[in-house]
């Protein structure tokens, strides 16, 4: 069997720490530019594009938007205009493309027709001269250097601490900016949290629900993909809420949920979903603190809005060690590819 640190998987994810604190010496100057022509413009609405991981960063950012710079938020759906050729106003907008390769066509031509519309475009993209880049009014490289392996890790957090970064800068949110400071350290010892439980866990289930809520959300639906590329186990997202509305029927010994938690508002229903699932005798995997009944997996205490990002870093060790543990190789999913470009 292959060694759960030799892949590049693992290297990469490895690394996030040292891609942070790349990105704060680089975006420094450009991040506190943009805050001030953000709380100068006042933009009415925020858009997000994306696909795939960058997508679940969008998700992040739509409620750390929302409840911190108090700017309603929405994803473009980049077949509006990729497919339907349709151009939708977005007036006095801004709107923020995230992508890894910054080259794919829908997510292009999305970008650009907002652009066209009057948004001012921001683009989080790791390849600094993609087409993406170019076509950008601001451009904020995510810094995390070249990433091999198909299952995108680095990048994502990459792409999580530039929206914590901007939200800082824009809201003037000194304690928020101080914690992102502190994140680095924070990611190794997160990376070297014992996650083991999880990977032992789960080594024979063909599917299982991945719960967030909040900022929260926008992990859990990461890891819900991981699952699905990298171990072959069929993983929905859903927030704590609506799995409620019908899916957690599905729960129970056979049928485990792995559940992240982060120390803000939405803690308490968060709570309340496990321990009403562990009184039924449902499996159950928690980032977050000991309850009766369900796994523990230990976390580190930060600021909220930075602790789901220290949980995907503890995340992605033990994912990389259940594909291994299941047969699959993390670095080559079967049907995928590094770049997905789609129309």
């Amino acid at each position: 069997m292959t060694d759960a640190q030799s892949t590049l998987m693992f290297a990469e994810a490895a690394s996030a720490a040292s891609v942070l604190e790349e990105q704060r010496r680089r975006n420094r100057a450009v991040v506190s530019q943009l805050g001030e022509r953000l709380r100068a413009t006042r933009p009415t609405a925020v858009l997000t594009c994306a696909r795939g991981s960058s997508d679940h960063a969008a998700t992040f950012a739509r409620y750390l938007i929302e409840t911190r710079a108090g700017v309603l938020t929405s994803s473009q759906a980049p077949s509006i205009a990729s497919v339907y050729d349709s151009q939708p106003q977005t007036g006095r907008s801004l709107c923020i493309a995230i992508s890894q390769s910054g080259k794919s066509p829908d997510i292009l031509a999305a970008a650009s027709a907002a652009r066209q519309s009057g948004a001012h475009l921001l683009a989080l993209v790791n390849v600094e001269d993609s087409p993406l880049a170019q076509l950008a009014d601001t451009v904020l490289p995510l810094c995390a250097g070249k990433e091999t392996s198909v299952a995108a890790t680095k990048s994502y957090i990459a792409a999580l601490a530039a929206i914590v970064d901007l939200v800082a800068e824009w809201t003037e949110d000194q304690v928020l900016a101080e914690a992102l400071e502190q994140a680095p350290d924070l990611l190794r010892r997160s990376w070297e949290a014992d996650w083991s439980p999880l990977s032992a866990g789960l080594n024979d289930v063909s599917g299982l629900f991945v719960i967030g809520r909040g900022p929260g959300l926008g992990i859990a639906q990461e890891a819900a993909l991981k699952f699905k590329e990298t171990c072959g186990i069929h993983a929905e997202a859903f927030s704590a809420a609506e799995v409620l509305h019908g899916p957690i029927a599905l729960a129970g010994p056979d049928f485990p949920l792995l559940v992240f938690r982060q120390s803000d508002e939405s803690a308490e229903s968060i709570d309340s979903l496990v321990r009403e699932v562990a009184s039924r005798g449902g499996k159950l995997f928690v980032a977050g603190p000991t309850v009766d009944g369900a796994v523990h997996l230990p976390v580190q205490q930060a600021h909220a809005a930075i602790e789901p990002m220290l949980q995907i870093q503890s995340f992605y060790r033990a994912v990389n060690a259940l594909a291994l543990a299941r047969g699959f190789n993390p670095d080559q999913p079967r049907n995928l590819r590094k770049v997905t470009e789609t129309v």
